[in-house]
């Protein structure tokens, strides 16, 4: 059970969101090196998929296993903080071993290569990621609090989203490096280290107490083996939770329909706007993402947060949903060859999904786990943690799959200097069509979610009451 005080220091919501930065950097800079994959080692559509869904598949299968791990672990240390710590070292090497792809090598050579190394991060990921989300439900046992700590730590991982969009800059850039995949393997490097330091911040700096006299069961690999049927039944139950089940779903189709299509930036500003000369492009890709996330730091997270205290946590949801739908409207009339710049005047609005997303669905997921612990008498929050990034690991694959199937189905070809016109208008359908009807549907799931502040609260007094009785 949580003892952990309602107030939580600022120095500890830094440790936890520099753990976020790490968290969101590597994914982000997959994002942009994976273009590298197409454009310059030749990968074909249905190899970008295959090694974009395989590996988020192991992940989120690992997941469950990891977060029931996490959750009987005995240790002075706690249940969290080991894991972490090795997690982070582990995704820090592999990353850096994983983008030591070759031209001189053949296509197949590279394509196994980077498909088996990439187990081997996401393995390091879940590691990783499970526990540090769990610390994270464990800060604080008030409403507010939990947002302002999902705010902060979104606010420091946003800059991710910043920072990644520059590396299409240098790696495209002659000045800097020969060719793209010189600048990747060197690059991957300094992300590696840098970020696997940051990961390692939370296991370092967050205060946890003792399980050691905890009434777990011994994690010996039989009983972990064994424990694969407790994992499917609270997999079960944890989706009996219907306001879990709607937060799940919701995120799902939001985050993974922008997914989807995310990495398809590059290749409209490049190929509508700029007709397919990566140099001329210059740094508006870069703009994109980097402007994007710049606003989603200094605009939309402080907005969501003060909205989430005004309106509510469901209704802040809704509003923040609602405006990146008109973003993403924008986006398709303003996407304007020979007028780059236009498209910058629906960055704002777009910022909304993604950037409120989970500022509030980690808040939320926090309280879910109370109501948990209400009905169940169990604290959980590495099995609520891993099912819901389950949740979004399962989709981020197969929005993985889907991008390359999209490519595919549109006859979008990277040899190509001037794409067919048909391909040109299918992704940019599919950029502004796919994202939209993802949060609509998303918007449509959480209408009636029920879980208010004043609900929140009265089962917050009823766990308290417990622990007193307990206690004395």
């Amino acid at each position: 059970m949580s003892t952990t005080a309602n107030k939580v220091p600022l120095g500890q919501k830094i440790a936890f969101g520099l753990g976020m930065l790490a968290n969101q950097m590597f994914p982000a800079v997959i994002g942009i090196f994976i273009v590298v994959l197409v454009k310059d080692l030749g990968f074909p559509g249905w190899m970008w998929g295959v090694v974009s869904l395989a590996p988020r598949i192991f992940d989120a299968i690992t997941d469950p296993i990891m977060g029931y791990i996490s959750d009987n672990t005995k240790s002075r240390w706690g249940r969290r903080k080991q894991y972490v710590f090795i997690g982070a070292v582990i995704m820090g090497v592999a990353f850096v071993i994983m983008w030591q792809l070759f031209r001189e090598n053949s296509l197949d050579y590279n394509f196994w290569y980077f498909l088996l190394t990439s187990f081997v991060f996401y393995l390091g990921l879940t590691i990783f990621s499970v526990p540090y989300v769990a610390m994270g439900y464990e800060m604080s046992d008030d409403f507010h609090e939990r947002t302002s700590i999902m705010a902060v730590s979104q606010w420091i991982g946003q800059w991710a989203w910043v920072i990644a969009p520059w590396f299409w800059v240098i790696m495209y850039d002659p000045e800097w490096y020969p060719s793209a995949d010189v600048a990747v393997r060197e690059l991957a490097i300094w992300v590696g280290i840098i970020f696997a330091i940051c990961a390692m911040v939370p296991a370092i700096f967050i205060k946890s107490r003792s399980t050691v006299n905890e009434d777990y069961s011994p994690l010996t690999l039989k009983n972990i083996g064994g424990s694969l049927k407790e994992i499917g039944n609270n997999f079960v139950e944890a989706f009996k939770s219907v306001p879990f089940k709607k937060l799940c779903f919701a995120t799902f189709f939001v985050f993974n329909a922008f997914n989807t299509v995310a990495s398809f930036t590059f290749f409209i500003i490049v190929y509508y706007l700029f007709n397919g000369d990566a140099a001329a492009a210059g740094i508006w890709p870069t703009l994109f993402g980097s402007i994007g996330a710049l606003v989603t730091t200094f605009l939309v997270i402080p907005i969501v947060a003060k909205m989430s205290k005004i309106l509510g946590k469901k209704r802040a949801f809704m509003v923040s949903q609602g405006i990146s739908v008109v973003g993403y409207i924008m986006l398709w009339f303003l996407f304007i060859p020979g007028k780059p710049y236009m498209f910058l005047f629906a960055l704002p609005f777009f910022s909304f999904g993604i950037g409120g997303l989970f500022t509030l669905m980690m808040s939320m997921t926090a309280d879910v786990i109370d109501l948990d612990e209400l009905h169940t008498g169990k604290r959980r929050e590495g099995v609520f943690g891993a099912i819901y990034w389950w949740m979004v690991k399962f989709g981020f694959g197969i929005a993985g799959g889907l991008s390359g199937a999209i490519l595919t189905i549109i006859g979008f070809d990277s040899v190509l200097e001037v794409q067919p016109e048909g391909a040109i208008t299918g992704l940019r359908l599919f950029f502004s069509g796919l994202p939209i009807a993802g949060t609509l549907l998303a918007m449509y799931i959480m209408r009636n979610y029920d879980l208010t502040e004043d609900r929140a609260n009265e089962i917050r007094a009823e766990l308290d009451k417990r622990k007193t009785e307990i206690i004395k």
